[in-house]
């Protein structure tokens, strides 16, 4: 394992003075912006893209959306199933469709259609609502083929999207694209900026600006989280405000959701978000179909909330189950000699291979590829380590593929079942040759190496100025030597360490070390310690107190 210390001090400073390096190592810029982040309705959809070409987007399709609005004819959101497409699609269609449009949601089966536009898919709009227009939404920028099979149908495309782009852009009507926001992120402003431009003429339409200071704020920072995007710059700005507008969000949906989880009245943080919300709404998409996702964001009746909540927690619940005894598995098909793990297994659920590849990386730091399938075309998804892009990698060996998309972190694509194994082969290969050694040992980045003097109330109090804590804003990471004083198991199956630890002069401070009892079952009162640990202000009934989260020891 490898420590990254940005910083090193060896005296007492003050909590500023600490808050004061960590955003200077962390390369925060803009401090006063960071800290106080701007509210989404004050930041332009226009500032995203180069200003000649958005106006010339913009005001296309509003003239577009203009005339189809006095034909009275249709338009289509067609959303991603994944929780940041499910969001990203509640906005926008329920935007268009407050603003008066005549507008449908379409969420493609994962199992039958596969991410993003199909032929399937473009055909069933076709022979359902013959629109006159489809807007996607947090995919469509590497749909080629299939954006020119909808043009040929006399269906314009408008793409709103935030993934890796090609080298080259599709031919769609207008695009909408930029990796600073998540889909939901996209859905937001395109929408807002929609919603500023329709409005203004004669009618206030007072309910969306409501939603969009509020419930579309909610929503947005969902996808946010669940799409990993780093909490930085304009998307912070969607999350922090977000994060905000649950506790009054009238939703009947969302409250639902957020009362099923058991999570009424609790403030809502990214780790909320992360493993507890965004889960709830993925199943859909992974088990059954996501369109349920979409309706029980925006239905307006609470019956109807109630239920497809309850459906949420259950479907959750059975992919849980699922993944559990499908992780097994895998774990023990990988092959450690290899610096890449690609697994290929036909039972596997489609919708849960993301989740095993997401473990395969955890578990062995290394980028994993889960692929499964039955039938002439199998589906896969990847997930990757620091520094590995692994849709560019795999857009390296497309010529085996039928088709591929993602992020840098994260990747999907779709293969003919024939070609497994010699795309297993080239691409063990190729990782092999690009990934060091040093690439796959594990690091550990660490904000602070500090006396643990330091680690008091007056600190974690001020470090909470950084939050919202998530991936490209972590939560700051302290490094200290001590002496252990007491140590004790906790949790059900005492698997859980609690740790009594001092220094010198400094308070004794009292850090929990989750899952980490048996690993650390040696440790004895007087031994000195080196720990890397965060802190927080553990608040219960009107009473403060610190908490040490502990990350590692190491003796």
């Amino acid at each position: 394992m490898k420590l990254h210390i940005k910083r090193t001090i060896d005296a007492k400073l003050s909590p500023k003075q600490i808050v004061d390096h960590i955003l200077k190592d962390r390369k925060i810029v803009d401090i006063e912006t960071f800290l106080h982040t701007p509210h989404p309705m004050d930041i332009l959809f226009s500032s995203f893209f180069d200003k000649h070409h958005y106006d010339e987007m913009f005001n296309k399709t509003c003239e577009l959306l203009t005339q189809i609005k006095q034909k009275n004819q249709t338009i289509i959101v067609y959303t991603d199933y994944d929780a940041d497409g499910i969001t990203g699609g509640a906005i926008l269609w329920e935007t268009l469709h407050l603003l008066g449009f005549k507008a449908m949601p379409y969420v493609p089966d994962r199992k039958k259609e596969g991410y993003g536009f199909s032929k399937i898919g473009i055909d069933a709009v076709k022979e359902k609502y013959n629109p006159s227009l489809i807007i996607s939404c947090d995919h469509g920028i590497s749909g080629h083929e299939k954006i020119k099979y909808a043009t040929s149908l006399n269906i314009p495309i408008i793409i709103t999207d935030h993934h890796q782009k090609l080298e080259t852009d599709p031919k769609a009507f207008a695009i909408f694209h930029t990796d600073k926001l998540s889909g939901s992120g996209v859905a937001y402003f395109f929408a807002k900026a929609l919603f500023e431009h329709f409005s203004s003429r004669n009618t206030t339409y007072k309910i969306l600006n409501t939603h969009f200071r509020g419930d579309y704020l909610a929503l947005a920072s969902i996808g946010t989280v669940a799409d990993l995007v780093p909490l930085t710059g304009p998307s912070r700005s969607i999350v922090a405000h977000g994060l905000l507008a649950f506790k009054s969000s009238r939703r009947v949906g969302l409250s639902n959701l957020l009362q099923e989880a058991q999570l009424a009245g609790r403030d809502i943080s990214p780790y909320e978000i992360g493993f507890i919300i965004a889960p709830r709404i993925n199943a859909f998409g992974r088990l059954t179909h996501a369109i349920d996702a979409l309706r029980l964001l925006c239905t307006t009746k609470s019956d109807t909330a109630h239920e497809l909540a309850q459906l949420a927690g259950a479907t959750n619940k059975k992919r849980q189950d699922l993944v559990v005894i499908a992780q097994e598995q895998a774990l023990k098909m990988v092959d450690t000699k290899q610096k890449i793990i690609i697994l290929f297994k036909k039972e596997w659920e489609e919708g849960i291979i993301g989740l095993i590849a997401s473990k395969m990386v955890e578990k062995f730091n290394r980028p994993a590829i889960v692929i499964t399938g039955s039938g002439e075309i199998a589906k896969s998804s990847a997930r990757s380590i620091s520094g590995f892009d692994i849709t560019g990698f795999l857009r390296s060996l497309k010529k085996h593929l039928v088709d591929v998309g993602g992020h840098k972190a994260a990747a999907g694509f779709t293969i003919e079942t024939k070609n497994i194994k010699k795309f297993t082969k080239e691409a063990e290969k190729k990782a092999n040759e690009l990934l060091t050694k040093d690439d796959l040992v594990p690091s550990i980045s660490i904000d602070l190496a500090m006396p643990l003097a330091n680690a008091t109330m007056h600190l974690a109090r001020a470090l909470e100025v950084l939050q919202p804590f998530g991936i490209g804003n972590p939560k700051p990471t302290f490094y200290s030597t001590a002496t252990v004083l007491e140590t004790k198991t906790i949790g059900k199956n005492k698997n859980h360490l609690k740790l009594l630890i001092k220094e010198d002069t400094s308070f004794p401070l009292e850090v929990l070390f989750f899952g980490k009892a048996q690993e650390h079952k040696d440790l004895k009162k007087g031994q000195k310690i080196n720990t890397v640990y965060s802190l927080e202000v553990n608040r219960w009934n009107g009473i403060e107190k610190i908490n040490g989260i502990g990350k590692h020891i190491i003796v």
